[in-house]
C-alpha cells in the first residue's frame, strides 16, 4: 500500500485497520471493476482517513463516527485541498463506510450523512470546429506520405474526435472491437461498462488505412498483439504516448488550445450539442453515468452563444 497523499507524519496504521483497507481495495478492483487510477486514489484517501482516525484513538472500523469523518475532511480543507479533491475524499469515505456496513463490520453507516463540499465546475476548454478541421487536415497530409506512425496518429485523432471516447478507452481497443459493417466501436469504459459508439466515415477511413498499411509495419516478430493502436516497439500503445500524439497534432493549428485527449472529448460533445444532438444521446455516447455530468457541455454552448450575441447584437 502506498503512503497516503493527504496526511503528513506517520502513515502506518494498525494491522486490524490495514486488513480492512486491503479487503476494500480488492472490492474496488475485482468487484466494482474500477480503474487502477481510481483504486489508488480511493485507497490513499481511505488510508489517510484511517491514519487520522487512529490519531483520535480509533482502533477498529466499528469505532468510526460521523464526527471522525467530518474532522478528517476539515483537516484536509485546512491544508488547502481543492474543492474537487475534497469531494473525492468524501466520496471515498462514503464508499468505504457503506462497504464496511454491507460486510457487517459496522452496524450503522456514518458516511451516509457525510456531505461533500460543493465544487464549482469550470467550463471545459474546447477546440473550435474550424480549428479541428485544420488539425485533422494537417494530420492527414502528414499521413499521406505513408509513414506508419503518421497513419496511426491521424487515426487516433479522428477516432477521439469522432467518438468522444476517453484516451484510456482508446488505448484499450482491440481489433475485435471494431465493426466495419456498422461503423461502430465497442468501448469498455469506467467500471468495465460496455457501450457501442458510432464513428464517422473519416474516422473509419483513417482506421482502415492505419490497419491495412501502417499497423503491420510496427508489429514485431514474436510479439503479436490484438491492440488496435501500437507503439513503435510493437506493443499496445500507452495512454501517455497517445496524449503526446494529441498534443503534437494540436500544435499544427496556430491558435488552437492545447487541450489534450480529454479536450477532444469535450470538443466532440460540445460540437454535437451545437449541431442539434439531444443531451441524452450525448450522455450515452460519452458513457456518463449521470446526465448532470453531460449538462456542463450545454453551458459551454450557452457561453459561446452569449459571446456571439454580445459581439453581434446592436443592443447587447
Amino acid at each position: 500500500m502506498t503512503s497516503p497523499v493527504n496526511d503528513s507524519g506517520d502513515a502506518r496504521i494498525a494491522a486490524p485497520l490495514q486488513e480492512v483497507l486491503d479487503a476494500f481495495v480488492v472490492h474496488l478492483r475485482d468487484e466494482r471493476g474500477l480503474s487502477d487510477h481510481t483504486v489508488r486514489a480511493y485507497a490513499n484517501d481511505v488510508q489517510s482517513l484511517l491514519v487520522h482516525a487512529q490519531r483520535l484513538g480509533v482502533t477498529s472500523v466499528d469505532q468510526l463516527s460521523l464526527s471522525t469523518l467530518r474532522s478528517w475532511l476539515a483537516r484536509q480543507q485546512s491544508v488547502g485541498r481543492a474543492r474537487t479533491t475534497l469531494a473525492r475524499h468524501a466520496a471515498a469515505a462514503r464508499a468505504f463506510t457503506a462497504w464496511i456496513q454491507r460486510t457487517g463490520l459496522i452496524a450503522e453507516d456514518p458516511g451516509s450523512r457525510l456531505a461533500s463540499p460543493k465544487s464549482h465546475r469550470t467550463l471545459p476548454e474546447v477546440v473550435r470546429a474550424d480549428d479541428m478541421v485544420v488539425v485533422l487536415d494537417a494530420a492527414a497530409d502528414v499521413a499521406g506520405e505513408g509513414a506508419p506512425v503518421a497513419l496511426r496518429n491521424v487515426a487516433i485523432m479522428e477516432l477521439l474526435y469522432a467518438t468522444g471516447i476517453r484516451v484510456s478507452e482508446l488505448t484499450a481497443l482491440d481489433l475485435a472491437d471494431l465493426n466495419w459493417d456498422r461503423s461502430t466501436v465497442r468501448v469498455f469504459g469506467k467500471g468495465k461498462k460496455e457501450r457501442t459508439v458510432p464513428m464517422g466515415k473519416p474516422a473509419q477511413r483513417a482506421l482502415e488505412a492505419w490497419i491495412s498499411s501502417g499497423r503491420a509495419a510496427l508489429i514485431r516478430a514474436g510479439t503479436p498483439s490484438d491492440a488496435v493502436f501500437l507503439g513503435t516497439r510493437g506493443g499496445r500503445l500507452g495512454a501517455r504516448a497517445a496524449r503526446d500524439v494529441v498534443h503534437q497534432c494540436l500544435a499544427a493549428a496556430p491558435g488552437a488550445p492545447d487541450v489534450g485527449p480529454h479536450g477532444l472529448r469535450h470538443s466532440a460533445a460540445t460540437h454535437l450539442l451545437e449541431g442539434g444532438a439531444d443531451l441524452r444521446s450525448v450522455q450515452e455516447l460519452l458513457g456518463h453515468a449521470s446526465l448532470a455530468t453531460t449538462q456542463i457541455y450545454t453551458h459551454v454552448s450557452v457561453e459561446r452563444l452569449r459571446a456571439t450575441y454580445e459581439q453581434a447584437h446592436p443592443r447587447a
